[in-house]
């Protein structure tokens, strides 16, 4: 029996055998951009849980582009280094392909982790660093004003973005996705809430979208063309006077003349003030907009955790591929289990295989009959 879910899916030169994503999920848990054990434990767990692919966290450009000090980097030979441990470690164990997230946390940045208090850390603490934005507006009344970057600083932004990507060639990931959402940086330039410029980069949607446009034009021009490049965005900002689902089905289409070949369609994280109601699958009319009024594939977000419903959004054509972040830091073989509930014969690594449904009856007798 066919199920979509489990049906393959070619992004230009790499094949993805299921609709299932690993999304990114921050671990605010490197050394100076550098990662360690925890994402060896982190990432080669995951290369084993059946998904189609495995996108590693949202990795900054830049040590001002963290969200916090413990954020992931690829900016020193150092963090190529410490990614490269671990890529060697999950590709010995599993040949899932592997993306990385490259990005810019903008004003909000210089933040704590989230189990020490995620605020804005103080500007007198030895930690905190100066933050960038499109214009100088505070996150919030507690957070600190940005600094507006001129023209100059956006393009050794830019070059940052190119240089990092230039890194993943080298280290050799399979896909690469922009995060162009969640109100970091170039989410800010897109969103009239942050973006407050007067220039050519500001004002209408086509300026607030020119620097965007232009940072994945720079980042394709590197990349390998047998390779695939997606962008992360937020479909809307869900909050009055903020980016618009319609916004995102213009960007889409301009990212997509471009050379982009996805997008991840999330939601908010620009403003405090955001109106979200959570339940299953809250993010998908984002996604379902783009997908019908576009020729772009698309990756859908936002608590889908039961299988049936994952294989309906891809049946019904809603989206092409599903990301899993906190359902697969809770379940991290989900694969396995909508395997099982829809029916389909999946392969297991041989260490795991008496694990699978209807195997311990077997391995029971096999044993009582010796």
């Amino acid at each position: 029996m066919s199920v979509a879910l489990f049906e393959p899916i070619q992004l230009r030169g790499v094949t993805l055998p299921n609709r299932i994503v690993v999304s990114p999920m921050c671990q605010y848990s490197a050394h100076e951009g550098s990662a360690n054990d925890w994402h060896l434990m982190h990432l080669g767990n995951f290369s084993l849980s059946g998904a189609g692919l495995l996108i590693n966290e949202a990795t900054a450009v830049e040590p001002e582009g963290r969200i916090s000090p413990g954020c992931l980097g690829l900016y020193s030979d150092e963090n190529e280094a410490a990614l490269l441990r671990v890529l060697k470690f999950c590709r010995e164990i599993s040949d899932i392909p592997i993306g990385i997230q490259l990005a810019h946390a903008g004003r909000k940045g210089s933040a704590e982790r989230p189990w020490e208090g995620r605020g804005p850390i103080a500007e007198d603490d030895e930690r905190s660093w100066r933050t960038e934005a499109p214009s100088a507006i505070p996150m919030a009344k507690n957070w600190p004003k940005p600094h507006a970057l001129s023209q100059k600083e956006m393009a050794r932004i830019q070059a940052s973005f190119v240089t990092s990507a230039e890194r993943a060639v080298r280290l050799g990931y399979d896909l690469m996705e922009l995060h162009y959402a969640h109100g970091y940086l170039i989410h800010e330039f897109l969103s009239p809430i942050a973006n407050q410029r007067e220039d050519e980069f500001g004002g209408s949607l086509r300026n607030r979208m020119r620097y965007p446009l232009a940072l994945l034009k720079a980042v394709r021009a590197i990349w390998p063309k047998n390779k695939p490049l997606g962008v992360r965005i937020s479909a809307t900002d869900f909050a009055d006077g903020g980016w618009q689902i319609e916004d995102s089905i213009e960007l889409s289409n301009e990212l997509q003349a471009l050379g982009c070949d996805y997008v991840t369609c999330s939601g908010g994280g620009i403003t405090f003030q955001q109106q979200i109601e959570l339940h299953p699958g809250y993010q998908l009319p984002g996604a379902e907009a783009v997908k019908r009024e576009t020729s772009m594939p698309v990756m859908a977000v936002g608590m889908i955790r039961d299988p049936k419903f994952a294989n309906e959004i891809i049946q019904e054509d809603k989206a092409d591929m599903v990301a899993l972040a906190r359902g697969m830091l809770y379940e991290p073989r989900w694969p396995w289990r909508a395997a099982y509930e829809l029916g389909v014969d999946i392969s297991y690594p041989p260490q795991y295989e008496r694990s699978m449904p209807g195997a311990w009856p077997q391995a029971y007798t096999e044993m009582t009959d010796k």
